[in-house]
């Protein structure tokens, strides 16, 4: 397929696909599924070989946000039934952390609700930074704390922290309709100031709120704009109480393709499989490890996910390794310019698709900014490799359909099962 032949040699030169050979890839058909993966998998193996990072995520405060993202069971007037708690202590964020690290996590996502951290906030962050460095040597830390003020970002970097994420989530054009309490300049110029701050830029989407082809067009090359150093890739969870509650757009092929146009447009940069992979990749998920070179461990924010044992199996069964802590993620151009931004630079990295200062699109402030869309990740309390507790999504109650038309949105074939709703799991389980 001569499409697919054009991309792969385009992202082994780290060059910028045409907007029609984007969403081409988007139109391709199932007959042509695999071969979409096999063409992106060339890719992902150029830059990252069979190594897949592990993240994992503590939800440091839940609920009572004050913004209004339509796709986020902690919006304000939510009618979700979610755990709510204030700030966790240092201490019970360190210990969170650890069980993830003990399961083969490399950076440990630090997530709070609200539209952005006081000052304060800030400094109770930089503590419980230091306290999960101190007992996990050499783990990576990002914060996703919302939209920040001037020079918040320089203190998380000073405290420790080595990334910043806020997602753009949906294009610019149809921004507006998800979100009214804040805009996407608003997200744009917090992914600047982390940038400027030298903190490593992680931002996203979340896909299946209804967009249409050209919206994924639009914010995938707004982060490549950015110049993220991670994606992640959330596919909605729609959250009954929520205003996306409906919204069941998205099939096992259709996530893959979306996965595929992310990595051919960003080919060498951490491509992260975020909320919502089992609920809507399903079966299909050791497929988008040949896509994507990144997962999170354990459960979402507001929803259970994955047994972590589960994701370490299907890693090892699909051919692939855990990239372990003395391994260098990104590829050697994008992390030596990293390292450069770091030591004093602008804070603009990758392959000249930047320059500094440049803008682009940012995600998730309001609800939290978390980095697996709302419907994000949160720690366990037992280590992960002895067995993480969560669980697979349960099978909706009722016959499930033996057969369906190609490409048929199945919403029937799964229940979101909502952490701590009727359950005695612990603010930081």
């Amino acid at each position: 397929m001569d499409l697919l032949n054009t991309l792969v040699d385009k992202g082994l030169r780290r060059e910028l696909p045409t907007r029609e050979e984007a969403l081409a890839v988007l139109a391709t058909s199932d007959d042509e599924l695999l071969d979409v993966v096999a063409a992106a998998g060339k890719v992902r193996r150029q830059w990252f070989g069979r190594r897949v990072k592990l993240n994992y995520l503590v939800n440091l405060k839940s609920g009572l946000c004050p913004e209004d993202c339509s796709y986020c069971s902690q919006r304000l007037g939510s009618k979700a039934e979610i755990l709510k708690y204030t700030w966790l202590k240092p201490e019970e964020a360190s210990q969170a952390a650890a069980a993830g690290v003990a399961g083969g996590a490399k950076r440990v996502c630090l997530v709070a609700s609200g539209r952005g951290p006081t000052d304060r906030d800030v400094d109770r962050v930089g503590k419980t930074i230091a306290a999960i460095k101190e007992q996990n040597e050499g783990v990576e830390v990002c914060a996703c704390l919302g939209l920040l003020s001037d020079g918040q970002a320089e203190r998380l970097k000073d405290a420790g922290a080595d990334a910043y994420n806020h997602n753009l989530n949906t294009s610019e054009a149809t921004y507006g309709q998800i979100t009214k309490t804040h805009t996407y300049a608003d997200r744009v110029d917090t992914v600047q100031k982390a940038h400027a701050a030298g903190l490593s830029a992680c931002s996203g989407l979340i896909a299946g709120m209804g967009e249409s082809d050209e919206d994924l067009v639009d914010v995938v090359y707004a982060l490549r704009e950015l110049d993220s150093d991670s994606v992640p890739v959330n596919f909605l969870i729609p959250f009954e109480g929520t205003p996306l509650a409906k919204e069941w757009n998205l099939t096992p092929q259709r996530a893959l393709r979306i996965l595929a146009m992310v990595r051919f447009v960003c080919p060498d940069v951490e491509v992260r499989i975020a909320g919502g992979r089992e609920v809507h990749l399903r079966t299909l998920q050791p497929l988008a490890l040949h896509v994507a070179n990144s997962i999170f461990l354990g459960d979402y924010l507001t929803s259970e996910g994955q047994a972590g044992q589960a994701d370490l199996e299907m890693i090892a069964d699909a051919g692939f390794e855990v990239e372990g802590a003395g391994t260098t993620t990104l590829p050697a151009h994008r992390s030596d310019i990293a390292a450069a931004a770091t030591a004093g630079g602008c804070g603009s990295k990758g392959s000249g698709a930047s320059v500094c200062g440049s803008s682009a699109t940012a995600d998730e402030a309001g609800c939290g900014s978390a980095c697996g869309g709302c419907s994000g990740h949160a720690g366990h309390e037992a280590p992960v490799a002895a067995s993480v507790a969560a669980s697979v999504a349960a099978p909706a109650d009722g016959p499930v359909p033996a057969q369906a038309e190609a490409g048929e949105v199945r919403p029937g074939l799964v229940a979101v099962r909502r952490r701590g709703a009727g359950t005695d799991l612990a603010p930081n389980a």
